[in-house]
């Protein structure tokens, strides 16, 4: 091509030179870009032959991937980006105003992001292929350089290409190792090399793909990609393994995600929470609980761009079990880290969310509740599930029951498969115990799950109903149950309960969560002049009927319609008051507005006991 800054790779795919390649496939006068770097690229088209760019597709959120977007979006391209980073991309604002800096362990590059945002599209639809431009795109996560990078895979001139961003460079390195440590070395066997491990796996599932050549955002084209993934693929190992006390391999994640509890019930043993694929013999499959699929550790943040769910198990389950079509998921409990994969499950197998209906609001509307461990987004449920009853999937009937304890919004499911009476039981207790360990189960509650005083004795009364011969749980083994272990339970459950009641007043009694009210929704973003409908649930601490006074605390020039409502409650009894809160048409945009409820129960004044976050947006 003389000198002009382009280097053809196949008659209608060349790499353009600037803060990263930039690839630029074309079709007649018309191009679709993998990244964008500076921008360059638009003032060298002409020398192509081409008049309009249609698309550009995004491979990960870093500076020198895409700084130029905003000329992109100006010029009215349609930019697609990577799902798990779109807020690194079109609300990186809110990135650099909430990013801790003070105290800080997280040491992803999550930091080398635009310095301001850029609005975009869309989302790339990951593990599908979907026209752009002229061009059928097949997305592929492909985490380790970044947590949510991914990459694309495109036949052309009967070529497969595979633009794979910075997950490999050149004939087998990175271009960043500094990249690849996502969480600070020490609170967890695999802190500092999760990026590390994600490459070798990423590379492995890439050459699944069986791509001709791999074109990365840094160095040189891949001509051999075998060959390529071996020698980096070594190389890591032997990094990670000086990382550790004890050598990791990670390929077996991909070779055997999944153990047999019995022949028709697996566990995939690559997720952070476990999973269970109860198998039909119609060859199809449900699933109990599916958050972080094939995790080679969580960073140290919390926000979106830190947690990814994946498919990779999936594939196993067709392969290695002969599973055509996951029909259903099932939660034990609204947590992260066993409901992340349920849209994408249903986003590409098409799977249904059933839930039961005490959980089926948390899941649907996460930013109604105070909770901790929500999912970032709504998971749509497609059958709401008595809350203690039964339901029949294929040829299995399957008990539902409520499991308060490790939290309010919990369930237990019990079925006989392959002859077995199995209960999965979520994070209810670490079925861990021995009755040679002389030590007591963990009964695993948390105050702000909402656990409430005596439900591990009802959970005890549960499990000795039943009388489970398997328990599965959300991270430890399976395990055989026993009498022995049966009655342990139900005497820890009572041990919990008795010392509670010692500790807690005797003539206050807010249960153990110890508040008197809290707000729905807990957060809301209405426009300047709009309304919130806000619901206030109190609770009557006292073992005799109280009247309770609500007032609703605002902003300076906010107003609560009413501003004070009272309640006549009975011994113990919890009702719910409604407010419209009222936003001035004159409020400025303001992030997390705090609203707050004051309580007053016959004569005891408890304060504001409960708050509620507005955005003005």
């Amino acid at each position: 091509m003389g000198s002009m800054p382009y280097r053809r790779i196949t008659e209608d795919v060349f790499r353009f030179e600037d803060t990263c390649h930039v690839y630029v496939l074309r079709s007649d006068r018309e191009a679709v870009l993998i990244d964008f770097g500076a921008g360059r690229v638009l003032d060298e088209l002409a020398a192509l032959g081409i008049d309009r760019v249609t698309d550009i597709l995004v491979t990960h959120h870093h500076r020198d991937q895409v700084q130029g977007l905003a000329r992109a979006a100006r010029e009215g391209i349609r930019i697609w980006v990577p799902p798990v980073e779109r807020d690194l991309i079109d609300a990186v604002d809110e990135h650099w105003r909430t990013r801790p800096l003070a105290n800080d362990y997280d040491v992803r590059q999550d930091r080398f992001s635009l310095l301001n945002q850029v609005p975009v599209t869309g989302t790339v639809a990951e593990y599908r292929t979907v026209r752009h431009g002229a061009f059928d795109i097949h997305t592929l996560p492909l985490p380790g350089h970044t947590v949510g990078s991914v990459g694309y895979v495109v036949d052309i001139g009967g070529r497969r290409l595979a633009f794979t961003g910075d997950l490999i460079h050149g004939e087998g390195r990175v271009w960043s190792l500094a990249a690849t440590q996502w969480a600070y070395t020490g609170w967890h066997p695999n802190a500092g090399v999760e990026g590390a491990a994600a490459t070798i796996l990423s590379c492995l599932q890439l050459l699944d793909q069986r791509p001709e050549l791999l074109l990365p955002s840094h160095g040189g084209t891949v001509t051999d990609p075998p060959a390529a993934v071996a020698r980096l693929r070594t190389h890591l190992q032997d990094l990670i393994d000086m990382r550790r006390a004890t050598p990791w391999d990670p390929e077996p994640m991909l070779a055997r995600p999944w153990k047999p509890v019995t022949p028709h019930l697996l566990r995939n043993v690559t997720s952070m929470a476990n999973s269970y694929a109860l198998l039909s013999d119609s060859g199809t499959a449900l699933l109990i609980d599916f958050g972080f699929d094939l995790t080679t550790g969580l960073p140290g943040g919390h926000d979106r761009s830190s947690r990814r769910p994946l498919l990779a198990s999936i594939e196993a389950l067709r392969r290695d079990h002969g599973v055509e079509r996951v029909d259903v998921a099932l939660p034990t409990h609204y947590h992260d880290d066993h409901v992340a994969g349920f849209n994408l499950l249903r986003e590409v197998h098409g799977t249904q969310v059933w839930a039961p209906a005490h959980i089926a609001p948390v899941l649907a509307a996460p930013t109604r509740w105070d909770l901790p461990c929500l999912w970032y987004d709504p998971i749509p449920v497609d059958r709401a599930l008595p809350d203690n009853g039964t339901v029949r999937w294929r040829e299995y009937e399957i008990g539902v029951h409520e499991l308060p304890g490790h939290t309010l919004y919990a369930a237990a499911y019990s079925f006989t498969v392959d002859g077995r009476r199995v209960i999965a039981t979520g994070d209810q207790q670490n079925t861990a115990w021995t009755p040679e360990s002389g030590q007591p189960e963990l009964l695993n509650y948390q105050y702000r799950n909402r656990f409430r005083i005596d439900d591990f004795v009802r959970s005890a009364e549960l499990y000795q109903r039943l009388r489970p011969e398997v328990m599965i749980s959300g991270h430890w083994h399976p395990f055989e149950v026993s009498d022995a272990y049966l009655d342990m339970l139900s005497t820890e459950g009572a041990r919990l309960a008795r010392l509670h009641r010692e500790l807690l007043p005797r003539d206050v009694d807010f249960e153990a969560e110890g508040f008197g009210a809290r707000i729905f929704p807990y957060r809301s973003a209405p426009a300047p002049g709009g309304t919130v409908p806000l619901t206030v649930e109190v609770r009557n601490p006292f073992p005799r009927a109280e009247t309770a006074r609500l007032e609703l605390v605002v902003p300076p020039d906010w107003r609560a319609d009413p501003p004070v409502r009272q309640l006549k409650l009975t011994a113990g009894e919890v009702a719910e008051a409604r407010f419209t809160l009222r936003v001035p048409a004159d409020a400025p945009v303001a992030e997390r507005m705090r609203v707050a409820v004051d309580l007053t129960v016959g004569q005891m004044a408890f304060g504001q006991q409960a708050e509620a976050l507005v955005s003005v947006r």
